[in-house]
């Protein structure tokens, strides 16, 4: 569903051109719609060479088990909502280790999926009741007779198998903006 009226003003939207694509932007004052983002997180937490994962209690893949993670809060940093989101989902607190995996979704609202590995600091699994009705800890092996998440097992892969290669977040950006907290960082692939 397309937007109608300006967030700004009120006033209707039309389609313009903007830079050389076709937006949506207020007919009376400078708002120009960008277009629909979702940034979601997801965790990875191994201790003892098994991995956090919690059974969905609601939809999209109810009863399904799927590593626990969230969508990220207007004004909070990434690492923050993750680390947030394993701790509501399964009482388990955990620090971000590094990134692992990035999946990018364009459809009507354009989804990322940014995937941390994470070290276990301390808690045993509990269940939030809301999202999950279960959490635990399970090897390989376990998780083979359980229904995990296709998505759920790809990560579970990557972060159980060493690489050389992959993703790296960028710790000295490039550039910040004085005053306002914010840096100019990448995230990129690392050469095979």
């Amino acid at each position: 569903m397309d937007m109608k009226y300006c967030m700004e003003c009120g006033s209707a939207l039309a389609k313009k051109d903007i830079d050389g694509t076709e937006r949506l932007a207020c007919t009376a004052c400078s708002f120009v719609h960008w277009g629909n983002y979702s940034i979601g997180v997801g965790a990875l937490v191994v201790r003892d060479d098994k991995v956090l994962l919690v059974r969905r209690a609601i939809e999209p893949g109810k009863g399904k088990w799927t590593n626990p993670g969230g969508y990220i809060e207007q004004l909070e940093p990434i690492e923050d909502t993750i680390v947030r989101e394993v701790y509501e989902e399964s009482g388990i607190r955990a620090k971000v280790q590094e990134i692992i995996a990035v999946r990018d979704l364009p459809t009507n609202v354009h989804n990322v999926y940014i995937a941390f590995r994470m070290d276990y600091v301390e808690g045993e699994p509990v269940p939030d009741r809301v999202e999950a009705d279960a959490a635990g800890f399970f090897s390989l092996e376990e998780m083979r007779m359980m229904p995990v998440a296709t998505f759920t097992e790809w990560l579970v892969d990557i972060a159980m198998t060493p690489r050389k290669e992959g993703l790296f977040a960028d710790k000295q950006p490039v550039a910040s903006f004085g005053g306002f907290g914010y840096a100019v960082g990448k995230v990129g692939a690392s050469c095979r």
